[in-house]
Order: structure tokens, then sequence, then C-alpha cells
């Protein structure tokens, strides 16, 4: 290790690559990072004063805008009154005042809140839930259905019905099984469906984990309400357990408050994250219906759920959560809902007839296409590295996967801000035309 004087001669990247494992970064050949100093609206600053337009939301987090000061005045005046307290047997204000505040937001047939950690960890719940309420009731099942597309989080249960590919191949061995159908997307409906009642004719089903309407880092794959309702449809008429993913599509992504508010028919369990808190902290939260609850609430100690987060329930946590909550009572949060659906509605048919422009997509706040080139279709080809090395000289942040380039931004963003990424994601199309042999 080298010395105190040494390190502060360095820059803070370069102090950086010295000591941290960065997530899905290739450390040898990834550089230097981009060191922030700050972060105000939908823009954050470098330590060198260069400004950058976020428009993934930070990994779909952020909500409202960075530093937005009413989440961080109730922050503050939580941690003056206290920072956390042991969940087991304990409770606090915040964290009773929110789960109210969340059912009431939830569907009817949600009634209880169990709180945790971050996105995976409330999958993890959601699973756990599942599968030990059959246990609890005298009818174990094991199977699980999931889109072979799917990202659950990077814990072992939620990469277990996450579909398989590089980034869980060398877990392989660890995984359990789970029965994968393909994502219906257009054209892979009616398969879907039959893929779906040929696993769950023998009964022995328990669950059916999804991500609504959107499978994120699968590729902003968009899929009907129509296919999604007759998969729910069919989960409650054979006794399936449905867990819904909202962790990304939560919280206004999708134009209404979570994405199965589009649907008819309501999921068992929810699993929430990200915008949950506004994207200030990290906190997971998984529902279920009294049904699910009661057959774990017994005389019999056996029948407890055996889970907890030496952070569950964290008051701090809760207290902003209760202020983005707030902030989602506001008109303005959802005309600027609006005004950004209708800004890339506009877009869309300024760049849908790009030949290198495919599969056009968008549901509410999340614009999303494919770079159609020669390259193949994978997170790992050289277009990608092109691209976000594009934006990032172009003070944009927009992080593609793969070939797919998608728009994601917090809800503050400016009518400004946004036509300065449609500008920049044109200019990259015609760049793309001129050095387009290079991948």
């Amino acid at each position: 290790m080298e010395n105190k004087s040494s390190q502060q001669q360095k820059t803070l990247a370069e102090r950086d690559h010295a000591v941290i494992w960065h997530p899905f970064t290739q450390m040898k050949t990834s550089g230097l990072p981009i060191a922030i100093a700050r972060g105000e609206g939908a823009r954050l600053y470098d330590e060198e004063g260069n400004e950058y337009i976020d428009a993934i939301a930070s990994w779909w987090m952020n909500s409202h805008g960075h530093a937005h000061p009413y989440l961080a005045k109730k922050l503050a005046e939580q941690a003056n009154t206290l920072e956390h307290a042991i969940f087991a047997n304990f409770t606090h204000r915040p964290a009773v005042e929110l789960a109210e505040r969340l059912l009431e937001k939830l569907p009817e047939n949600q009634a209880r809140v169990f709180y945790s950690d971050n996105g995976s960890t409330s999958v993890e719940v959601g699973l756990k839930m599942c599968f030990q309420y059959w246990h609890n009731i005298g009818n174990p099942k094991t199977k699980i259905i999931a889109f072979k597309d799917a990202y659950h989080g990077d814990t072992f249960g939620a990469m277990s019905v996450g579909g398989r590919s590089a980034f869980t191949e060398p877990f392989a061995p660890f995984l359990f099984d789970v029965e994968f159908i393909d994502t219906p997307v257009a054209g892979k409906e009616e398969l879907c469906i039959q893929q779906f009642e040929e696993l769950i004719k023998d009964g022995d089903v328990a669950g059916f984990v999804f991500e609504p309407l959107i499978l994120g880092a699968g590729g902003m794959l968009m899929y009907s309400t129509t296919v999604l309702e007759q998969l729910l449809g069919l989960c409650r008429k054979n006794n399936v357990v449905s867990i819904a993913d909202e962790v990304m599509v939560g919280f206004g992504r999708t134009g209404k408050f979570f994405a199965t508010d589009h649907i008819s028919q309501k999921p068992d369990i929810f699993c929430l994250s990200k915008g949950l808190t506004g994207g200030t902290m990290a906190l997971g939260v998984t529902t279920c219906t009294k049904d699910i609850f009661n057959a774990f609430y017994s005389d019999n100690k056996y029948k407890t759920l055996f889970h907890g987060h030496s952070c569950t329930g964290n008051p701090l946590a809760c207290s902003v959560a209760l202020a983005s909550l707030d902030l989602f009572d506001k008109n303005e949060t959802w005309d600027n809902i609006l005004r950004i659906t209708n800004k890339h509605k506009i877009f869309s048919e300024e760049i849908e007839n790009n030949r290198l422009v495919g599969n056009l997509r968008q549901r509410g706040v999340i614009l999303a296409f494919d770079i159609v080139i020669g390259s193949e279709v994978s997170y790992f080809n050289n277009i990608r590295d092109y691209v976000w090395e594009f934006f990032v000289r172009q003070k944009i942040i927009l992080r593609p996967l793969g070939n797919t380039v998608y728009i994601f931004p917090p809800y503050c963003i400016t009518d400004e801000e946004l036509e300065k990424v449609y500008r920049a994601i044109k200019q990259l199309l015609t760049n793309i035309e001129v050095d387009h042999k290079q991948f």
C-alpha cells in the first residue's frame, strides 16, 4: 500500500483504480472511472467540473433528481432522531408509516410488508415466501417458472431465476433448476402461453416470477399487457404463486405507479426497490397477500419466515422513501412523466425509419432501440464500447446493453436536456454509418 502523501498526489480516479473493484467491470481494460463530485437535478458533475446528463437515472434508481432538497431535508431530520434500530421485536414510525402508505398504493390483495435492503434481496425474500408457503401448508412444490431473458439480481436465488448467460455461467453448478419459457415479445406470445400451460398441467409449479411488461437487463425487452393478463390468469386458475419483480419498472417508469397497474390480474407477491427511495438510499420491500402471510402466522415456530438483514427496516431509508412518496403525490411528478413520455414518442418518429434502428420500443419514460449492424446482438460486442465512449464524450450517461440503446431519465430532466440526448443519438447513428466497417 502506498503512503498517504503519494496517494494524495494522484487524482481521485487513479486512487480509485488502485483500491476499488467496480461492478460489471473488467478492471484491466476499463480505464479510469469518472470521479463524480456532486449531483443536481438530472446532472452529475465530476471532480474537474464537467457536467453529465444522467439519462439512465443512475442505473434506473433516481426518480426525482440528484441531491433533491426535500429528500435531503427528510434524511437529515431522521439522522438527527434515529439512524437504526434492530427490527426483530422492535419497530419505529418510519417503517410503519411507509408500510401503510405502500399498501395504499399496491393492489387490495397485498396485506403485509417485509423489508430488506436491495432489489436482489427483495426477490430472494419473494422466492422464500413462495417455497415456504407451500411447505407450511403441507403441499411442498419445487418448480419455478421464469422468462429466458430475465434478470432478477445477482444473489444466488435471484441468479437462479434469471436467464442463463455468461453472467451466470461460472455459478451454474450452484443454481437451482428453473423452468424457463420464451419471453413473450411480439411474435412469441402464443409460444410463451403454450410453454406455460404445458409446465403447469402437473400441478407441481410453486411460482412464476416475472418482470412486468419490460425486461430490463435482458435488453429492455417489452411485451403486451394482454399476454401478462393471460399468464396471471393461468396462475390463478392453476394455484401458482405469482411474483412481480417491480424493482425496475415500479414508481412511475411505465406511466403508472406500478407496471401491474396496467392490468386487471394482480400478483400475489411484489418485489420493490430502486425508485422506492427515489434512488437516495438502499432499501428493498417484498409484499404479499393475506393468504401467504397466514401460512406463516402460527403457534408453530418452525413456520416462521427465517430471513432478515442487519439493515432491515432502516429508519433513514424508510424516511427517504416516505419523502419520495410525498413527491409522487404531487401532480408535478406525473405531469413530468407524461411530458417525457410524449417527448419520447415525438423523437421515436424522427428515427424510426433510420436503417440502423431496429425494434424501436417505448413504454412510459423508457425508450429503447437496437442498433442493427454487422455485429451479433451481444452484451460483449464492439458496438457497446463504441456507443458508451461516444456518449461520454458528449457528456451524456447512456450505458448501452450490448446493441441496445435506451433512455431512462429522472423525472426532473428538462426538455432542453432531453433534446441534447436526442441530438446525440442522431449524431451517434450518423457516426456509425461512417465507421460501420469496424464492427
